[in-house]
């Protein structure tokens, strides 16, 4: 009896370092397979405009994956793909590339895509007492002042706000 437990255990000691060794590698061979992830990235701008990137990542692990999207939040993960978004503190691209800021007929003033007579609408902010204005002021927003930077964006909702019809 004696004898067949030391052979048992000198056969548990050959094969147990084995297996372990077998399963260790076989964890690391998959930890290591590819992952292609179709994502979605959302941006959320100053100016309300939401922006969406979608692409397919190649994946090696996940911690890789999510250090490359440290500082995103997710919105949805599911077997098809995951959806991340971010608040950017600034102005979307649109806006600083055809971004104007204007009023609507109505004395809104308003983010417009194009010059305000014939553009979208992006984002509204509150109605001006267009009374109050100087006329140039009038004139210039009635055409439209372009938007240019995050800065400049800011400072000019700042300074029609004492306008606004509260």
């Amino acid at each position: 009896m004696i004898k067949q437990l030391k052979i048992q255990f000198f056969f548990a000691l050959l094969v147990i370092p084995y297996c372990l060794t077998a399963f260790a590698e076989e964890a690391k061979q998959q930890e290591n397979e590819l992952i292609e992830q179709k994502v979605i990235l959302q941006r959320l701008y100053l100016d309300g405009e939401l922006s969406e990137e979608k692409l397919t990542e190649k994946i090696w692990t996940m911690e890789d994956f999510w250090s490359k999207y440290q500082g995103w939040n997710v919105v949805n993960q599911n077997e098809d793909h995951i959806v991340l978004n971010k608040i950017e503190n600034d102005i979307s691209p649109l806006l600083k590339a055809n971004g104007y800021l204007g009023i609507k007929e109505d004395g809104t003033l308003s983010i417009f895509i194009g010059r305000p007579e014939h553009a979208k609408i992006i984002h509204t902010f509150y109605q001006l007492d267009v009374g109050k204005l100087e006329v140039y002021k009038q004139e210039e927003l009635q055409k439209g002042i372009p938007i240019v930077n995050k800065d400049q964006y800011k400072q000019l909702i700042k300074e029609y706000e004492p306008y606004s019809i509260n």
